[in-house]
């Protein structure tokens, strides 16, 4: 664990907070792992088994100290198809073998440093679009309509339905018993944590034990919750069933090239969705951490290997899992690594009480999450930082709500690096006007690096300058001037005198390297 410090994660400083937090992650995965393997036409134990690898194997080699993961919702359609295209499922357990594979070789060669290049604003946007969606998407779950999975996060739905269709739908369809339920969690949610000296016991626990109370009170009455309304995890009655679940891979598919077109998509695609998640847990840890994102990869590929040999689902690093897990208040990875063990435990110990959980309370929870996510005092954050910031955080959060994650993120990207452009563009040179003797000098200052996309400015302010003109462009502060750019300044003083201008260079060299990476990096020798 983290720099084999390991006497941190045993402090009890640090456990009392991780432990509670950990009964909350689980009760948060414990349906979402359940709901992604059922759209996913996987058998239940996948996922279930999904959520205890991510828990333990990956929250012990990841990096991180908040992130937790586990099967993912953007990964649904991919499995589906994946399982569908070859046929059968252990042939699609090889393909996460290699995906893994493919990950590991990615953190190798670092390719977890694009994360660096994420827009804080389009995380941002991200993380408060989760919020939103969590609170559309609980909503049926909370008043008892539960057509759509656990754990979607996409806007169209696998029941031919989207987002606000299927709140309509749930107006329609409401089960009171589940609405009570739902009520009275959130109560406990909002309330419970202003007793200090009562909140040592988590309130999710609290929220849980008032669902199984009040569902079996309901039983046999009109506020009676259907079968359907409760979590559904598989009932293991012996050791011979508990490893009869398990399934492996078919080697004898590695030369098919559809296994390795699927592990590529996989690789790739939760590779990306590992790295928003990353960042976005940065963004909201309360200690600022900066987690590594290549070791980061390197254990979700380890963890992929894992899951796809013991018969599990593709895993990434998941932002609802790992904003819970923050908003709880944990300290350490043994808060993930807590609730991979509790995982287990339901599935081997109390599998019959953990389905007496009903739905309607879990979603309290979750409802809670995306309420913080989505808090509006981040708007007005955002809105204070400028039109720059606030415009793509905006535009990130209808895109995601509208499509999915990942093609919401890009549609960020590109106006966040539209404004950054933007930005960058007008910021080449500083202009001052000054005398020299009875002549007004025009000197044009350049920045400390002047790249290509400085070119088209630097270009019209050159050839604007009046007629008669007499202009210093000083290059004293520059580390770097782009070749174009070098090329238009010496072509502007060479052609200048055509118009009348006088044009001084100062400390502008004829030609700047790069410098070197190593110069870049902290030395301490």
């Amino acid at each position: 664990m983290g720099n084999l410090n390991l006497k941190k994660y045993f402090l009890s400083k640090n456990l009392k907070r991780d432990i509670p937090s950990s009964i909350v992650v689980f009760l948060v995965a414990l349906p979402l792992c359940l709901g992604i393997a059922l759209a996913s036409g996987a058998p239940l134990f996948s996922g279930i088994l999904t959520g205890i690898i991510g828990g333990i194997v990956v929250g012990t080699l990841s990096g991180s100290q908040l992130s937790v993961a586990g099967p993912a919702a953007g990964l649904t359609v991919i499995v589906l198809n994946g399982i569908h295209s070859l046929g059968a499922y252990d042939t699609f357990l090889l393909a996460i073998v290699i995906a893994g594979v493919i990950q590991i070789i990615l953190g190798l060669i670092k390719a977890g440093t694009i994360a660096n290049y994420f827009p804080s604003s389009v995380i941002e946007g991200m993380l408060a679009a989760i919020g939103i969606i969590l609170i559309m998407k609980q909503f049926p779950h909370a008043v008892g309509y539960d057509a759509d999975f656990e754990g979607d996060e996409g806007f169209s739905q696998a029941d031919e339905h989207n987002t606000f269709s299927g709140i309509t739908r749930a107006f329609a369809r409401i089960n009171y018993g589940a609405v009570i339920i739902a009520l009275v969690s959130l109560a406990f949610m909002i309330y419970w944590p202003k007793f200090k000296k009562l909140a040592i016991v988590p309130a999710p626990l609290l929220v849980v034990v008032a669902g199984i109370g009040l569902s079996l009170a309901f039983s046999g009455t009109g506020l009676a919750l259907l079968d359907k309304q409760f979590v559904r995890i598989p009932l293991v009655n012996s050791s011979a069933e508990f490893f009869a679940l398990f399934k492996s891979p078919d080697f004898s598919q590695i030369g098919n090239k559809q296994v390795w077109i699927t592990a590529a998509t996989i690789a790739i695609v939760a590779s990306l969705e590992t790295l928003l998640s990353l960042e976005a847990v940065d963004k909201i840890d309360p200690i600022k951490r900066i987690s590594p994102t290549n070791r980061e990869l390197l254990a979700q590929g380890v963890g992929n290997i894992v899951s796809g040999m013991l018969g599990g689902l593709p895993m990434t690093a998941v932002i609802v899992r790992s904003s819970a897990n923050v908003n709880s208040g944990a300290r350490t990875k043994m808060s993930a690594i807590i609730h991979g063990i509790l995982l287990l435990v339901a599935l081997l110990a109390i599998p019959a009480l953990i389905n007496h959980i009903p739905l309607s309370c879990l979603a309290a929870i979750l409802l809670m999450t995306g309420y913080k996510l989505a808090r509006i005092s981040l708007f007005k954050h955002m809105w204070h930082q400028g039109l720059s910031q606030f415009i793509p955080f905006v535009v990130t959060i209808v895109a995601v709500v509208m499509t999915d994650l990942l093609i919401g993120v890009g549609i960020g990207m590109l106006v966040g690096i539209f404004y950054i452009l933007r930005t960058n563009l007008r910021n080449p040179y500083f202009y001052r006007i000054e005398k020299n003797g009875s002549k007004e000098v025009i000197k044009l200052k350049l920045a400390e690096e002047v790249s290509f996309l400085n070119k088209a400015a630097i270009q019209v302010t050159l050839t604007s300058l009046p007629q008669g003109s007499e202009v210093l462009i000083d290059g004293s502060n520059s580390r770097y001037i782009d070749p174009d750019v070098l090329e238009i300044i010496h072509n502007y003083k060479h052609n200048a005198y055509t118009k009348g201008i006088i044009v001084q260079l100062q400390d502008v060299k004829e030609k700047y390297d790069v410098p070197p990476l190593k110069e870049l990096v902290y030395n301490p020798n």
